[in-house]
């Protein structure tokens, strides 16, 4: 008999207490969360909870009881409005939780006050409060010291926060630093999250030059995140580790295989009803287009992601897919459009303090439209000749993540931005002279006998 089959048999007991039939419901709905079942998550709490929106109706309720339903409401809403993109749910979400936390500080419960923390965390995240969501881990990490799952899964939350916050080093080296915990761990959807995370990190980490064959482990994991997600029957997961799988093979130029895994991910995110994601995914297969050199298409699907995620709070998705716009308006000779576009994702990307993601922007703008970036827009100039005033584009950088990007070579940074050898230590040397140690130190010539 599965765990939920046994909790429905309990419920039909017509000698329950008000409180053991409120817990046994919210552990029935806990039950459908771990499968990504969320609609039917909230429906196991029908008689308590009528919607998104609405608070829970705890009044007959003692307070571990009433504590344990307003927790699971929180996550529902943060869960549920995070996919469908409702208007101040992560809010509403933040007030049941705290609700919760409160209850259970009270009653010095530190398991269930530990756990409130966590899903706290999780809605600062999705609202790119990144200091927030990390306060509220590391707090609830400081109350439990023994291994556990609710252990297991604090590490991974922080682990995802501390990447989200461009430090994917510090994330790698605490997934790896804990792997005992999480393969000791007989959850599925727990073990096949720990799998699709760490797989994120080594392509991350693959992609910034540390290790060749971080992109093989990368798809070893997926491999691993899938089986487990399989398991669990958490298709909402199954889809995401399909969407890396898309990216990676995409990123390795394996296109068909590439699109195999995109069009999977896809189907279930529409199933789900997740547009964000599906947004996502459309993101990649504008790429995909692109290099494919359907122009007309990539265009249509990457506007299409971009609108979508302009109706989400997720300022990281909504950049991404703004570079994808920015370089295929390019492709389209639209350079005044790209110019704006990649303007746009550039303050969004400053606003959050992602600056990472800021010089990626303008460092593929470099790369699309260098030469069309003289734009007479009502007669005055936007952008010319090097950064200028306006500061535009944030040459300085471009070319530090250039150089990055190329170990410090001068010469591939040049190609990699897309100018000359000359302009480029031209610039170093007179506008940007505090990143000479960038690069590598200058090889005196041979002299000619």
């Amino acid at each position: 008999m599965t765990l939920r089959a046994s909790l429905l048999r309990d419920l039909e007991n017509p000698n329950l207490s008000v409180d053991s039939r409120a817990e046994l419901c919210c552990d029935v709905a806990r039950d459908f969360e771990n499968k990504g079942q969320y609609d039917a998550a909230c429906k196991a709490l029908n008689d308590y909870w009528s919607c998104i929106g609405e608070k829970p109706n705890v009044a007959n309720l003692e307070p571990n009881a009433a504590g344990e339903l307003l927790l699971r409401a929180g996550v529902l809403t943060s869960i549920i409005g995070n996919q469908r993109q409702i208007p101040e749910a992560q809010e509403t979400a933040k007030d049941l939780l705290t609700q919760s936390h409160t209850i259970f500080e009270s009653r010095q419960n530190n398991k269930k006050t530990a756990e409130a923390r966590m899903e706290l965390a999780l809605c600062y995240w999705r609202t790119d409060d990144l200091n927030e969501a990390r306060d509220f881990l590391n707090e609830a990490l400081s109350v439990l010291t023994i291994d556990s799952e609710l252990k297991a899964k604090a590490i991974l939350r922080l682990s995802i926060v501390e990447h989200s916050a461009e430090r994917d080093q510090k994330a790698f080296r605490l997934l790896t630093k804990h792997a005992p915990l999480f393969l000791r761990i007989n959850n599925h959807t727990l073990r096949g999250s720990y799998h699709v995370t760490l797989g994120d990190r080594l392509e991350n980490l693959a992609e910034s030059g540390h290790h060749s064959d971080y992109v093989d482990r990368a798809l070893i994991e997926y491999a691993a995140a899938s089986y487990h997600f399989e398991l669990a029957e958490h298709r909402p997961y199954l889809a995401n580790v399909e969407t890396n799988l898309g990216y990676l093979y995409f990123k390795i130029q394996r296109f068909e295989e590439a699109k195999e895994h995109l069009d999977r991910a896809r189907r279930i995110y529409v199933t789900i009803k997740d547009p964000r994601r599906a947004a996502q995914v459309d993101e990649t297969r504008a790429r995909i287009l692109l290099q494919e050199g359907r122009i007309a298409e990539a265009e249509r699907v990457a506007r299409s992601a971009v609108r979508v995620q302009e109706n989400g709070a997720n300022i990281t998705l909504l950049t991404e897919a703004l570079i994808t716009y920015g370089k295929v308006l390019a492709r389209c000779e639209k350079y005044r459009a790209s110019l704006a576009t990649f303007r746009r994702a550039i303050e969004l990307s400053e606003s959050a303090g992602l600056m990472n993601s800021a010089a990626q922007a303008a460092l593929t703008a470099f790369r699309e439209i260098g030469e069309h970036m003289a734009v007479a827009e009502h007669g005055q100039i936007l952008y010319g000749g090097p950064l200028g005033q306006y500061k535009l584009l944030r040459e300085r950088e471009a070319i530090k993540l250039a150089l990055e990007q190329a170990k410090g070579s001068v010469t591939d940074a040049s190609r990699i931005l897309g100018t000359s050898w000359q302009g480029l230590a031209y610039a170093l040397r007179t506008r940007h002279k505090e990143l000479l140690n960038d690069r590598t130190p200058v090889r005196p010539r041979r002299q000619k006998r």
